[in-house]
Parts: structure tokens; C-alpha cells; sequence
């Protein structure tokens, strides 16, 4: 890895998302192996109250299979083809990739029993400490965040609320708080990331997969960009450099 660029943050949006199978152990492998900093992931409640690595609220989009996550077992689910073969993994595995990789990882609770049982399923995987400067939480859910806050004050929080607005500094920093801010890539401009800079929080923008957004982007001062093409930002990144 190029020491050089290792400060500015390639997230790999659900892995290699752009050439690989999105939240599979295949695109977590490719965006190592192209030298991301770090993985972002989505984990949603089944039916049984396991967390399944999955963004949509159906099975549909991405796998063989069809119906809503909250209405089928994690073992169904996992049976399923979520592309070129590959599985839908599980809280484990996805968290084991903490000791290679920083981790973003994305909570989605349909309700507040999922708010509960995400919180409970994610907190004792930071009960050594060692994971604190490897992994934070991000999520729009206030619930969630509330309940991690409480249980564990040194998670790393980021609050997608007010995202997509021009005001996402000022609605994160006063609905709760937090260390990291995901904006859409769209708001960014050089005001947002000062004033986030002067609250102390770091701004990794959702998201720029073409060299001139990434160039935009990098040209406003942000921290890190999130990304489906990790290769293609890490060799923008060396050319820029």
C-alpha cells in the first residue's frame, strides 16, 4: 500500500461493489486486495433476530430469491445465490474482516426490537478495545445510535440524518453526537467540510465512482471518499499524487 495516500480514506462501498458481488466475502476480498482502507457494509434483522450483510430490505434486487429480510430465517437467506455463486454473510464474518481492514458499518433497523437487537449484537464486539480505531456504526436510525451511545460512549458514531441536505453538519451535530459524517456527495462543497472540520468530524461523502467527481471531491477537502471502484480511487489517488 502506498504509505503516501494511506492518511486520505478509500471506502469501499459494500466491498468492491463495481466489479464484485455487493456485501459478499468476494468484493470484501477485492477491495483488500486493491489496497482499500476500509469496508463499508449493510446489516439488516431476518426473521429469527440474526443480522443479515444485506442493504435492501427484500432479497429480491440482490440474490435468487425474493420476499422481505424481516420475513425470512437467516438460514434461508444464506442458501440463497447472491451472485456469482457467493453467500450472504453474517455479523461474524463480516467483523472478522476488523483485524485487515477498517470497517463502516451500516445499520438499517426496520423498528426499535431491530434497534435493540442490532445494539446488543454489535456492542461486545468492541469490548476488548481494540476495534474502537477499526470500526464505527453508521446509521439514520436515532434509536440505534441512542442505544450505542449509552451502552458504550467510546463507538464510534455516524449519523446519516440530514444526509442529503446542505445543513448536515448542524442536524448531526445537534440531533446527536457523533465522529463521522457521510454526506451525499452532492452537498459537498469546501463550507460543509470546514465547518465539519471545525466541529471535529471527519467527512468520507457517499459517494464518486468517475475521476472528476473524486477530483471535486478531494478538491473540497474531505477525508475520504466512499466508493463501488476502490481500484480506480486508489489509482486516481497515485496519479493525483
Amino acid at each position: 500500500m502506498n504509505q503516501s495516500i494511506k492518511p486520505f480514506i478509500i471506502c469501499a462501498h459494500r466491498g468492491a461493489s463495481g466489479t464484485h458481488p455487493e456485501n459478499t466475502q468476494a468484493a470484501f476480498e477485492e477491495a483488500i486486495r486493491v489496497g482499500a482502507h476500509m469496508v463499508e457494509f449493510d446489516i439488516r434483522c431476518t426473521a429469527d433476530h440474526h443480522l443479515a450483510i444485506i442493504h435492501d430490505s427484500t432479497v429480491d434486487r440482490t440474490t435468487n430469491g425474493t420476499g422481505a429480510v424481516a420475513d425470512l430465517t437467516f438460514d434461508y437467506i444464506r442458501s440463497l445465490d447472491a451472485g456469482q455463486g457467493k453467500k450472504v454473510l453474517s455479523l461474524p464474518e463480516a467483523m472478522a474482516y476488523a483485524s485487515r481492514v477498517m470497517l463502516n458499518i451500516h445499520a438499517n433497523p426496520e423498528n426499535k426490537d431491530d434497534a435493540l437487537a442490532i445494539a446488543q449484537a454489535l456492542v461486545p464486539y468492541f469490548a476488548n478495545g481494540d476495534i474502537y480505531d477499526q470500526a464505527f456504526v453508521t446509521a439514520v436510525d436515532q434509536d440505534l445510535l441512542k442505544l450505542l451511545r449509552a451502552a458504550d460512549p467510546q463507538i464510534r458514531l455516524c449519523n446519516l440524518l440530514g444526509q442529503r441536505t446542505d445543513s448536515y453538519v448542524q442536524t448531526a451535530v445537534s440531533s446527536h453526537p457523533c465522529e463521522v459524517l457521510q454526506p451525499i456527495n452532492a452537498v459537498v462543497t469546501h463550507e460543509l467540510v470546514r465547518e465539519a472540520h471545525a466541529q471535529g468530524l471527519k467527512v468520507n461523502p457517499f459517494f464518486a465512482d468517475d475521476e472528476d467527481e473524486m477530483n471535486r471531491l478531494i478538491g473540497c477537502g474531505v477525508d475520504g471518499i466512499l466508493t463501488n471502484h476502490p481500484a480506480r480511487l486508489f489509482s486516481f489517488l497515485e496519479n493525483r499524487s
